[in-house]
């Protein structure tokens, strides 16, 4: 089985304040991890190590074949770029349409064909149920309708690991399962996904799903 990260030993530290020590994770290829833990516990903040935006302190990590260690800034976009990314406040550019939020995605990853960009753009957005909003400015839209948008965003590069950041913490019960769900689609299709919530009844929409915790600084398997 593919190893998608591969923590060993690892601490994560916050203007030298160590919020989780000793980590030993892994994920593999088709895996959906759930990761809970009480607020400030360090979970936003192990999720930017595996996207090389907090340095490592201490240990040895691997993400996509990327050795975090050793790993150069001119290098940083391409690891970020096998990455789909689901954060809570949404990120897109409200000076912009959804479209045109999209295309900027795509040619920041390197895409140069109109017609391509074109066609992957109304893909996704279908996908989500969201065509009928692809002209529209971000302000314009619901809570929900952005979260099916950031998913849409997130699976863009048909992304090898998605990483979803509290996703439905603001989003009512409907629209939370169908954004869960999605992102356990897209597990079964080939990616694998780390889901930060602080919602229990989250945990039982993923059935067989990896069940992590950081408490007093460690994480512990539930």
């Amino acid at each position: 089985m593919s190893r998608v990260v591969d923590f060993q030993d690892v601490s994560v530290f916050i203007n030298d304040q160590e919020l989780i020590s000793d980590i030993n994770f892994d994920i593999n290829a088709n895996e959906f991890v759930f990761l809970t833990g009480k607020i400030g516990s360090g979970k936003t903040s192990f999720l930017k190590t595996i996207y090389a935006d907090l340095q490592l302190n201490s240990g040895t990590a691997n993400v996509l074949n990327f050795d975090l260690n050793n790993l150069k800034k001119k290098d940083v976009p391409f690891l970020r770029r096998q990455i789909g990314f689901i954060f809570q406040d949404f990120k897109f550019l409200n000076d912009r349409n959804v479209y045109r939020n999209f295309e900027f995605v795509l040619e920041a990853t390197g895409w140069q064909d109109k017609d391509e960009i074109s066609a992957r753009i109304k893909e996704v957005i279908e996908d989500v149920g969201m065509s009928a909003k692809i002209l529209s400015k971000p302000f314009e839209l619901s809570g929900g309708e952005l979260q099916r948008l950031s998913l849409a965003r997130a699976i863009l590069n048909n992304p090898k690991l998605i990483l979803a950041d509290e996703p439905t913490g603001n989003l009512d019960e409907e629209s939370t399962i169908y954004v869960t769900k999605k992102i356990a689609e897209q597990v079964v299709n080939g990616s694998s996904a780390i889901f930060v919530t602080h919602n229990p009844t989250t945990l039982d929409l993923v059935p067989g799903a990896k069940r992590l915790k950081i408490e007093d600084k460690k994480f512990i398997s539930y």
